[in-house]
């Protein structure tokens, strides 16, 4: 199963909104969802009691672990060793979320750790300094949400998400840029890409749907769907 993240790519990021049978049935409609569109990228972040059963019964998305630790096998109780999500089937990792947020040592000895094991890492920014600290650092993806939209249902405005690309770009293009703050619905998705992000995501706007299956579809579909008008201008 490849890793490669392929733009545009979206992110379903549950948290601890859903686990064990229920978190299941997401990720395979996920999986269905990649294997129908092949050339896009979907990522599912997971708990980490759930991370070897959703690679089990998975074959398309990239499983990505929420949180590991830059250590080696040894000590560190209570700590996530990377060879251990490796193992359970984790091909990505989200890194230095707002809700897991990481020293910049802490987060280099990650990223040394992710790259050894080659796997993929989401990094979050929370300011334009932040995301060019980050970029220097070399992580596949630079997640550019400010702390104070995530949850609110209100999105980066335009000039943030040309300006955060613009400044991570400089420091290195081959870092994917995703913006992912407030994003609540397919429409959402749909601005956020034809704005020249290379991926976006969410997480309440589906957990908390009537039906998360139909949203993840409708956002996914528009994912599809902006970056094939942006491509066709």
């Amino acid at each position: 199963m490849s890793n490669e993240v392929k733009v545009p790519f979206f992110v379903f990021n549950p948290k601890s909104y859903l686990y064990g049978q229920e978190l299941l049935i997401l990720a395979k409609k996920a999986d269905e969802l990649a294997k129908k569109y092949p050339e896009y990228s979907i990522l599912v972040t997971v708990p980490f009691a759930d991370i070897q059963a959703i690679s089990a019964a998975t074959d398309k998305i990239i499983v990505t672990a929420q949180h590991m630790d830059g250590i080696t096998l040894g000590r560190g109780m209570g700590h996530v060793l990377p060879e251990s999500i490796y193992q359970a089937g984790a091909r990505g990792v989200f890194l230095n979320h707002a809700e897991r947020p990481l020293s910049l040592g802490e987060l280099a000895k990650s990223l040394e750790r992710a790259k050894e094991l080659s796997i993929k890492t989401v990094v979050c920014a929370d300011s334009i300094a932040e995301a060019q600290a980050i970029a220097i650092m070399k992580p596949d993806v630079i997640l550019c949400e400010p702390t104070e939209l995530i949850g609110t249902g209100k999105t980066s405005g335009s000039e943030y998400i040309k300006q955060t690309n613009q400044a991570v770009k400089a420091i290195d293009e081959t870092i994917l840029v995703m913006q992912a703050a407030g994003i609540s619905t397919p429409n959402d998705v749909y601005q956020t890409i034809m704005l020249g992000a290379d991926g976006t995501g969410c997480t309440s706007g589906i957990t908390n749907a009537e039906s998360p299956i139909d949203m993840l579809t409708e956002m996914i579909e528009m994912l599809v769907k902006a970056y094939k008008e942006k491509e066709g201008e």
